[in-house]
């Protein structure tokens, strides 16, 4: 059996806004950049009810100036068993 950390998509939504913030950067500047015509997948990136995409975690990382690892939180509590 093995043992699988979880992503704490609500810690890693605070995290994407709080890099979005010290970044000087709006939901609209992000919108912009990833050319969404909503601004809907950021918001839902920032209240943890859905994850970027990898492209758009690197992109993410790339704006930030950050590594992907610093945006997601790895809840070490919450694990997910896979295997018998």
């Amino acid at each position: 059996m093995f043992t699988l950390p979880a992503i704490n998509m609500e810690a890693t939504g605070r995290n994407i806004v709080k890099m979005r913030q010290n970044a000087g950067l709006t939901v609209k500047d992000l919108q912009i950049f990833f050319g969404f015509a909503t601004p809907q997948a950021i918001y839902k990136w920032q209240h943890g009810t859905a994850m970027p995409t990898i492209d758009n975690l690197v992109a993410l990382a790339m704006i930030f100036g950050v590594t992907m690892d610093e945006i997601i939180v790895v809840d070490t509590n919450t694990r997910a068993q896979i295997g018998a």
